[in-house]
């Protein structure tokens, strides 16, 4: 059953609650920042900041900059961080690292990238699909970067994540902004996008997100793109590029392909969760989501985890359902000529309607 919707936490404020996370908005910060915001007044400052500073890139809060918004884990005891390759958000030692990859393994992927495998970090866990069911341990803290957006099932990774948080625990994440990284050309994922998904369990990215992650990205360059140069996608240069992610797909059932499943930009990413929590889907309720700041290529966000009490994605029909009985038992139903099981999820369980005459 979907809960009351919470409140949404003020993102233009200097004092919206929420413990020690700073506001998405510190009037203060943005006057010192910006010297054509130092003589206006709060609400007019709030509104700037709303309809064109987060357009214009604006950083509104420190906690906006990717040092900076690690910085705020600092003081938590124990913190887990999923997929850290060789550049972890944080270290220390009180963090322990996830990862689909062995530490040796993940080192060699580092060599190949030509990147320092010195600074991958010791892998504690490790499952080749994901599954945190491997994390034995809780946590204070869950910590992500660049990682929320290659999960094949959303849902899934926010309730695996809650059950090794401690109660009241939060996700914090660096997520790539769609606008300015290499899924420019592709649409921003939508709250359909991942009932979709849940319902269908995907453990594997499906075809489409191969196909989009193969042929349809174009460049990294963050800069470039908060410029307007988005170049085009690289199947317009190769075309072949789209036969090859097709084969690649068919031809790999069963089989983790590394690439993104999901497109956001903070307005959709806050929106797409709080919906999921609204609903009863996700145990997480939305803290804060820090905007894209001009010239990089990722937003902030963090996630309270609220509730362990998470409702079923699919309604399940009930023990020993006959369809034919449930015909019989409602003529009016039959005489539509509507598919039993539909109707019953869709209007019979609600409506009361008999089983069996």
């Amino acid at each position: 059953m979907a809960r009351k919707p919470a409140p949404k936490v003020p993102s233009a404020t200097a004092d919206g609650g929420a413990g020690e996370l700073p506001a998405e908005l510190d009037r203060q910060y943005y006057r010192q920042r910006y010297a054509d915001m130092r003589r206006l007044p709060d609400a007019e400052l709030e509104r700037h900041f709303q309809t064109n500073g987060v357009k214009e890139g604006r950083q509104g809060s420190p906690a906006a900059s990717r040092s900076s918004f690690f910085d705020l884990l600092k003081s938590v005891p124990s913190i887990l961080e999923i997929g850290p390759f060789a550049n972890p958000a944080v270290r220390g030692p009180n963090v322990k690292y996830f990862d689909v990859l062995s530490t040796e393994m993940l080192r060699r992927r580092a060599l190949a990238h030509k990147l320092d495998a010195d600074r991958c970090p010791h892998i504690d866990f490790v499952s080749v699909t994901g599954d945190l069911a491997v994390v034995a341990e809780q946590f204070d803290a869950v910590v992500s970067s660049h990682a929320i957006e290659h999960q094949p099932d959303l849902i899934e990774h926010l309730i695996g994540v809650a059950r090794i948080l401690k109660p009241g625990g939060r996700y914090s994440l660096a997520v790539p902004d769609k606008r300015y990284c290499f899924d420019h050309f592709i649409a921003e994922s939508t709250i359909a996008d991942v009932l979709d998904a849940g319902a269908r369990k995907l453990r594997f990215h499906d075809i489409a997100s191969v196909i989009q992650h193969i042929a349809l990205t174009t460049h990294n360059d963050s800069v470039r793109h908060w410029n307007g140069e988005h170049g085009e996608p690289v199947y317009k240069s190769a075309p072949e590029r789209i036969r090859d992610a097709l084969n690649t797909s068919l031809h790999s059932p069963g089989v983790y392909i590394d690439t993104h499943a999901w497109q956001f930009v903070p307005a959709s990413f806050r929106e797409i969760m709080q919906t999921l929590f609204d609903l009863g889907f996700s145990p997480f309720r939305v803290m804060r989501v820090y905007p894209t700041i001009r010239d990089s290529i990722e937003f902030y966000a963090i996630l309270e985890k609220a509730t362990d009490n998470i409702a079923p994605l699919r309604d399940e029909l009930p023990s020993g359902f006959d369809e034919a009985l449930y015909l019989l038992a409602n003529p009016d139903v039959a005489k539509a000529g509507v598919n039993a099981k539909q109707h019953f999820l869709s209007y019979g369980r609600r409506e009361g309607r008999k089983l069996q005459p």
